[in-house]
């Protein structure tokens, strides 16, 4: 198994070099491990204390790790933070963080890049988020007898581990110190292969951190002028297949108001959403619109506004009389719902959802709902525009969901200092 695994990582670093010359995000992938230990080495000083190292796949793995790592931040200020990210969705946005002393792409793993990594970065503590399991590096950690804990881990019956050729993954489990889990179902199934000494449930960092969000929400003028006192449909993280089942609902109906934030910003993508929507604005030419006073006649023209920028999507769920939450139409499945639950309103999104605990538990209290198709959309759509009770139901099955579930940060926390894993 271990030489199939190098094969995949082999494979893997082959493929992106591959498609680099025409794939921004692998040449990304590639342009930010270019002489990375070196870049390490003069950043991360012998004298720069000690550090605390947190792991996380991509950008939703990094939300969920927020709070935790501002917590962690806050009350060991004595020490470093190192944020590292696998995926250029995480790290190039991320890049400057405030909340972490050092960012930095992972090295692909290898006995020799892990062997390098740590002796460079030295951690006290190993914090990894949700999910990704590098063989060599989880080995070396444990090697190295560093504390090394799994946070909001979530786990199904159809991964590796606990399938009848797992043992080389199962293998990569053990290196943990301890794993904090999502929910029960993955603290049994991890109990099935052998590993339940070390294993709690504490629940997702997420509802944590939307909440820390939504009690952070600040106005946004431009937004508020785009809907003044119509319905809103906020569409967040779509992709093009999220669009498509929501054009002729926004075509239709211009008395309501939609926002579309779609997952990915390239020219031709915007372009393709403008030629969905016909009454469409992108956010940049309305903000300049309004600057030149411009604005009230594509208020009365436009209803659809179309964001071209990243990092709005949080507070623009704020302004929803009802969500929409992209990505569930798509093999990967539906995005985080949980930023646009926690304000309360209702949350809809398509059939693929069956990965995401927080999502079938907004559908099981009323709060969400799952469509096949346009048809489906525009009825849900219709019935919670014009059925006061269930919409009020939804709204308040939402909030209660999202407050229910919070202080898995709160867990992790109390491990850490009744462990005394950053106490010298």
């Amino acid at each position: 198994m271990i030489i199939l695994y190098r094969l995949f990582i082999w494979l893997y670093k082959w493929g992106a070099e591959c498609i680099s010359p025409f794939n921004k995000k692998a040449q990304r992938w590639l342009k930010g491990r270019q002489n990375i230990f070196e870049l390490l080495e003069k950043k991360i000083i012998q004298d720069a204390g000690s550090i605390i190292w947190f792991h996380c796949a991509s950008l939703g793995e990094f939300e969920q790790a927020r709070t935790l790592i501002e917590t962690v931040r806050h009350q060991f200020p004595n020490c470093k933070i190192l944020l590292t990210f696998f995926s250029p969705s995480g790290y190039e946005i991320r890049k400057n963080y405030t909340g972490a002393d050092f960012v930095f792409y992972l090295p692909m793993d290898s006995k020799a890049n892990a062997a390098r990594f740590l002796q460079i970065v030295n951690p006290i503590l190993v914090i990894w988020i949700k999910y990704e399991y590098w063989h060599y590096y989880l080995a070396e950690i444990k090697n190295k007898k560093i504390p090394l804990l799994l946070v909001s881990g979530v786990f199904r019956d159809d991964q590796p581990f606990f399938k009848w050729y797992g043992a080389f993954y199962r293998k990569m489990l053990a290196n943990f110190s301890w794993l904090f889990v999502q929910n029960t179902a993955s603290k049994d199934l991890l109990k099935r292969i052998g590993i339940s000494d070390n294993v709690s449930v504490s629940g997702d960092t997420r509802f944590d951190r939307v909440i820390e969000i939504a009690s952070q929400f600040k106005a946004i003028a431009e937004i508020d002028q785009f809907i003044g006192n119509a319905k809103v449909i906020v569409a967040g993280s779509t992709w093009e297949e999220d669009e498509e089942e929501l054009d002729h609902f926004a075509n239709t109906n211009n008395a309501i108001k939609f926002i579309i934030v779609p997952h990915e910003i390239e020219e031709s993508h915007l372009t393709d959403i403008e030629k969905l929507f016909r009454h469409s604005i992108r956010f940049s030419v309305w903000q300049n619109k309004i600057t030149k006073g411009e604005w009230a006649m594509d208020n009365h023209s436009s209803n659809v506004l179309i964001i071209d920028n990243i990092g709005m999507l949080a507070s623009l769920y704020h302004y929803a009389t009802i969500s929409y939450v992209g990505g569930g139409f798509g093999n990967d499945g539906v995005h985080n719902v949980l930023e646009a639950a926690v304000y309360g309103k209702p949350v809809i999104f398509g059939p693929v959802y069956e990965k995401y605990a927080e999502a079938i538990g907004l559908v099981e209290c009323g709060a969400a709902f799952s469509v096949e198709n346009s048809l489906e959309l525009e009825e849900n759509l219709k019935i919670l525009l014009n059925d006061e009770d269930l919409y009020k139901d939804a709204c308040a099955s939402a909030r209660q969901y999202v407050l229910a579930n919070q202080g898995a940060t709160e867990k992790v926390i109390r491990y850490i200092q009744e462990k005394r894993l950053l106490t010298n």
